[in-house]
């Protein structure tokens, strides 16, 4: 740090660092053991919608003392952006000092947010997915979609992705890039069904809508699978929903808080959040038959977890540009 002045990091700088998935389910993992053992302070985000209908800007502040981590991301979700050549998600995170409150970072989120949210999938199917898991299905092949299968890899041995998307060209550039990255064989599907039913895991990386078009039907899950809501229930008909053993969060008030302005308004009784599972308060799964799932929203302890690495590694690699406070 230098005094009198913050660290500012673009979007390249923080892919420029090099840290890698494996880094980031740790660390993420290490947020929800805190969260778990109630040593966070993570108040539910609130958000504002510019133009309606599903867009959204949050603000996402959280501190995990051990961790020595306190910030905010400031970060947007506009699902019509990429009529208009912009990313779905944008957005900064400004990463404080824990001892002064000063201002440290202010770093472009899009990387983070990415991984974060792969690595806390990753962090549920440890808990909640079979271990012998081999063969993905993935609806939706934007950034979530790789990104989550990057994380499943480092946990399970993933064998094969079955992949759908509304967009076929979208569709197969994912496959090239997965097939490339991690030499995975991937089929492109012509249904929805055929992305849930024969996987043991299910991920749903399609934009976050209010009202859910409930594509997935009950029946199609398949016994034994596990499924991780990247977007919320927009996918899900409630009758698929309902046929889950375990359906868990990453932070029930924040789900409480969504049922509240319109999500989430027909699922199951929530089992358990992550932080309890990954302190063993709940256990996870406990049968090869059960039909679990997560619906994690996203929560600022997985960036704040994920920031203080960003910093240190940026400033031991002399990368980012100092500015005045």
């Amino acid at each position: 740090m230098k005094k009198g002045q913050l660290l500012y990091l673009s979007q390249q700088d923080v892919a420029d660092l090099q840290i890698q998935m494996e880094e980031i389910i740790l660390l993420v993992e290490k947020a929800f053991h805190e969260k778990g053992n109630g040593k966070i302070e993570m108040p539910p985000k609130p958000g504002i919608h510019p133009g309606g209908g599903d867009n959204f800007i949050h603000a996402m502040p959280a501190y995990i003392p051990a961790m020595r981590s306190a910030g905010v991301k400031w970060v947007s979700g506009f699902p019509e952006n990429n009529k208009k050549g912009l990313p779905y998600i944008t957005g900064l995170l400004i990463f404080n000092d824990v001892d002064t409150g000063v201002p440290l970072a202010v770093m472009d989120c899009v990387w983070i947010t990415a991984v974060r949210t792969g690595a806390a999938t990753a962090v549920a199917a440890k808990h909640l997915a079979r271990s012998d898991a081999s063969v993905a299905g993935v609806l939706g092949c934007g950034t979530q979609g790789y990104t989550n299968v990057q994380a499943l890899r480092e946990v399970l041995l993933i064998e094969m992705v079955k992949a759908y998307d509304i967009d076929p060209e979208r569709a197969n550039v994912y496959r090239e890039k997965i097939e490339a990255d991690f030499d995975l064989p991937t089929t492109i599907v012509d249904t929805p069904r055929e992305a849930v039913s024969g996987c043991d895991l299910v991920v749903t990386a399609g934009p976050i809508q209010k009202q859910p078009h409930q594509t997935i039907q009950a029946g199609w899950m398949d016994s034994g699978a596990f499924a991780s809501l990247v977007d919320f229930d927009s996918y899900w008909h409630p009758g698929a929903l309902h046929e889950m053993d375990k359906f868990c969060t990453d932070d029930i008030d924040q789900l409480l808080h969504y049922q509240e302005v319109g999500y989430f308004q027909d699922i199951p009784d929530v089992y358990a959040d992550l932080g309890e599972l990954v302190v063993g308060k709940n256990p996870g799964r406990e049968n090869d038959n059960e039909r679990n799932c997560t619906a994690n929203l996203g929560l600022a302890i997985d960036d704040m977890a994920v920031a203080p690495l960003v910093y240190q590694r940026a400033i031991d690699l002399g990368i980012g540009q100092w500015l005045e406070l």
